[in-house]
């Protein structure tokens, strides 16, 4: 089970200078020319984003009351946990009617991998899995992960997460059991 905490990602600014993002992970890591990114971006003024040819977003807004994203001239008003799929070729701005956001954002090379978005109410009684082929991310609230039925004695303590922190599927799955929101990402690779 990997944890990955939100207060050891270090900030690095857009290509266009608009905002910063901090990196959950991506394959491979760390490079320009991924086949997967999950991403938190701090939005702080209105403006272009930066392009991304032959990648499919996933866009959330997940601090903020809304954001408005225009994609290739279309308008679109996001509200807090709906994820709102756009392609990273088009031409995509955004305007901050109410002020600074923060995004949860997915991306995912067309052609080799998909991207799934969901949001999921935690539960105190019925513990959340997180597969292999997944990442959760804890929006709100307080919650621990353990590493699953099978895991041992360490998977009865569990670790706390921290809001914003991420935990990595594995087999057998990790769960994470608590109230809030956690975002769950599921990352297919697709067969041609």
């Amino acid at each position: 089970m990997e944890i990955i905490r939100y207060r050891d990602l270090k900030p690095t600014p857009w290509r266009n200078g608009g905002g910063t993002t901090r990196e959950i992970m991506s394959s491979p890591a760390g490079a320009e020319d991924f086949d997967w990114r999950i991403s938190i971006a701090d939005v702080g003024a209105a403006g272009d984003f930066s392009s991304f040819p032959g990648v499919d977003r996933i866009l959330t807004l997940i601090d903020g009351e809304l954001l408005v994203l225009t994609v290739d001239g279309i308008e679109h008003a996001m509200e807090k946990y709906r994820p709102f799929r756009f392609s990273g070729d088009s031409d995509t701005s955004c305007m901050l009617p109410v002020g600074a956001t923060r995004d949860l954002n997915v991306m995912a090379r067309r052609g080799t991998i998909k991207a799934y978005l969901s949001i999921v109410e935690l539960s105190k009684k019925r513990a959340h899995p997180v597969f292999a082929d997944q990442f959760g991310i804890l929006l709100q609230g307080n919650a621990v992960v353990t590493s699953g039925p099978g895991g041992g004695s360490a998977s009865a303590e569990g670790s706390e997460l921290g809001t914003l922190d991420a935990v990595r599927g594995a087999d057998p799955a990790p769960e994470v059991l608590g109230r809030g929101f956690l975002a769950v990402v599921t990352l297919e690779t697709e067969t041609v």
